[in-house]
């Protein structure tokens, strides 16, 4: 009879928005480095999702390891159906932008709200009591108007006393702000109530390969690409607006890194990004891409948006001394790597008319494949 003592259970990871930028990374780091099976659940509604998909269908040919859904997080009977099996659960499938979210607060609410509640009920009733990680936002920290900064030539000038940690209190502003942040909070009470092993990101500006941005989300691949192309950019505020930068790398590692220390982390909101060390404005960023690129960018001076945030350094502080995590991408390397990756792959930037016209990857329900 065989010994059971020993067997290692079979990771199952299910990733919902598994095609997008992040998803398509981690699902990429996670048949690469060890031998999960990777259920990857999206809409395919990102531009760029079918070229992730190929990307991840051309990692795993040969083996049975990936399983595709096309569907939405909406749908609750779907997100049962492909939680059933999983150990682990991340959710990146989200509305994304602040600006969509005013347009149609609905849409942003059914997806953001919704689609996190229809996962999480799935997970409560599995009996596989899996992992989940939710990747929430710093915008659940609203605008930090309240706060004055002294200014230089070029940014709202940073201290350490600045950045943000986990016991600033909330302050949702806009619509997509209290979506995330409800979302963010039924992940946290759900491991509260229901012993569900749950951690929450709330993220900075994470920027890496395969990062298709444009103004409302990904900004840093929208300057760079935008500079590419001789495109002018508007920039909302005066441009010394300061974000902290985190490559998409670092953040994988943060996500083993929690997943690895789970006695620890369960039930924990953890805030996520590259700290002081990778903190630039809007005009100096500008700067380093033309420092990188050789291209100027244009761009025109735009009222500051409701809710914008003049300055956002993560405090990183508790996830450092929770799993021993910190980044080790400069933002240099950041964009070096994003810059290499453009060059490499022109073809997937061609004008959002032309991209309309090739072809959706066949997924058969076969070999690991299921639609």
């Amino acid at each position: 009879m065989r010994d059971l003592r020993n067997v290692v259970p079979i990771r199952s990871v299910l990733i919902f928005g598994g095609a997008g930028f992040i998803g398509s990374n981690w699902a990429h780091r996670l048949l690469k480095t060890t031998d999960a099976k990777i259920h990857v659940f999206d809409n395919l509604s990102r531009r760029g999702s079918h070229h992730n998909l190929k990307w991840l269908q051309k990692t795993a040919a040969g083996s049975d390891r990936l399983q595709v859904t096309v569907g939405d997080v909406r749908d609750a009977n779907l997100v049962e159906r492909a939680v059933q099996k999983a150990t682990e659960i991340y959710h990146f499938a989200a509305q994304v932008a602040v600006t969509n979210s005013v347009e149609d607060p609905r849409f942003d609410l059914e997806v953001n709200v919704g689609g996190t509640f229809n996962i999480l009920e799935a997970a409560r009733q599995s009996s596989r009591h899996p992992f989940l990680l939710f990747t929430s936002t710093n915008k659940v920290y609203g605008s930090l108007g309240h706060r004055q900064y002294p200014r230089s030539a070029t940014r709202y000038v940073c201290t350490e006393c600045d950045q943000v940690s986990e016991s600033q209190p909330l302050d949702f502003h806009s619509p997509y702000g209290c979506s995330k942040g409800a979302a963010d909070q039924y992940v946290r009470d759900y491991a509260r109530i229901y012993k569900l092993p749950t951690v929450v990101f709330r993220m900075s500006c994470i920027a890496g390969p395969r990062q298709f941005g444009n103004e409302d989300q990904g900004w840093v691949a929208h300057f760079l690409y935008s500079a590419l192309l001789g495109e002018s950019i508007s920039l909302y505020g005066d441009g010394r607006q300061v974000r902290d930068v985190l490559a998409v790398e670092d953040l994988m590692r943060a996500f083993e890194g929690v997943r690895s220390r789970i006695d620890r982390t369960a039930g924990e909101v953890y805030n996520v990004g590259g700290g002081l060390n990778n903190a630039t404005s809007l005009l100096e960023l500008i700067e380093a891409i033309r420092a990188l690129t050789g291209c100027r960018m244009d761009y025109d001076i735009h009222p500051v948006r409701p809710g914008d945030q003049p300055l956002y350094v993560t405090n990183f502080g508790k996830l450092q001394r929770d799993v021993g995590w910190e980044p080790q991408m400069t933002l240099e390397q950041i964009l070096e790597n994003m810059y290499e990756w453009r060059k490499e792959n022109r073809e997937l930037f061609l004008p959002a008319e032309t991209l309309r016209h090739f072809s959706v990857p066949e997924l058969q329900p076969a070999s690991g494949m299921a639609s």
